[in-house]
């Protein structure tokens, strides 16, 4: 439960997704449900009780979205780990049980059941009502980013316009948000990977040797689990980099810089959270493009 959630699951969209279904699901359910329970007041028919269940449902909907849009700025600035997310959830469970109870005890029937009856069955109901299409949303999440990782790695047995290239030499081959195959470059072609938004633009040489942009609306982190295994590294916030193109990397005052062996592209920096994690891979795979310190360079 400690382990880092996964970034796609506090999407805008998915969170969207996630809000949307589970208010359809509780619908269903609670029309299914209401003719077995007793404390339950929802009704269409009698005027009074049908602007009481809109008005719930109105203010109950409103705690799920403000709920959502917090959960999204929250991860924009820490991580959220699978006991933090399933904490949230359940808070909003219980936000909503709390309010159903207030309306039921003080407004809708103030001489009927105690309150504990009345919440504990609001409990109940409201867990399967939200929990299920919680769970049922981040299932399907999953599987469609599995499946994404699955269609990136898949790249050998890519179609491509390319001249044809040497037997057994690898390929990136990227697909955009929609699952639509874009872009199928060598890896011996490809120099970094840049994010703009929700986009990352491609940097990447011809069969000419003339360097090439490539825009696409897809997830930097999605290329960076789906090639994880190759040379490609993360560096930066902002970027991967094909650390075969990699001329040296040099330590400058303001930290570690990669110089790649083009000058059609200025010096990428390494943030902090990456520097550890690429100095090993250079200590381990290319130590001979270790510089030592210095303090000439102007940044680009």
């Amino acid at each position: 439960m400690g382990k880092k959630l996964p970034s796609y699951l506090l999407e805008k969209n998915r969170l969207v997704g996630t809000v949307t279904f589970s208010v359809l699901f509780a619908l269903i359910f609670l029309n299914i449900y209401i003719p077995f329970s007793d404390t339950a007041w929802f009704g269409l028919g009698n005027s009074q009780t049908f602007l009481f269940t809109a008005g719930f449902a109105f203010i109950a909907i409103l705690i799920l979205v403000l709920s959502r849009v917090l959960m999204y700025n929250a991860g924009k600035i820490c991580e959220f780990t699978y006991a933090g997310y399933v904490l949230w959830c359940l808070a909003e469970v219980l936000a909503v049980c709390s309010f159903y109870t207030f309306v039921t005890i003080d407004i809708v029937r103030p001489d009927g059941s105690p309150w504990s009856v009345v919440f504990s069955g609001a409990l109940l109901y409201c867990m399967i009502a939200l929990v299920i299409p919680y769970i049922i949303t981040g299932m399907y999440f999953t599987i469609m980013e599995k499946n994404k990782t699955i269609r990136l790695m898949n790249s050998r047995h890519v179609v491509s316009d390319d001249t044809a290239s040497p037997k057994g030499e690898d390929k990136v081959t990227l697909f955009d948000n929609n699952g639509a195959l874009r872009l199928s470059v060598r890896t011996s072609n490809l120099y970094f990977i840049e994010s703009d938004d929700n986009y990352i633009k491609v940097w990447y040489a011809d069969s000419n040797g003339e360097m090439e942009t490539y825009m696409m609306r897809c997830r930097l982190k999605t290329v960076e689990q789906s090639f994880s295994s190759t040379s490609l590294a993360r560096c930066h916030r902002k970027y991967i980099v094909n650390l075969d193109k990699v001329k040296i990397l040099r330590k400058e005052k303001d930290g570690y810089w990669l110089v790649l062996d083009t000058d059609a592209i200025p010096p990428l920096a390494v943030s902090r959270t990456y520097t550890e994690a690429v100095l090993a891979r250079f200590r381990k795979e290319s130590p001979e493009k270790l510089t030592a310190f210095s303090s000439g360079r102007t940044q680009p």
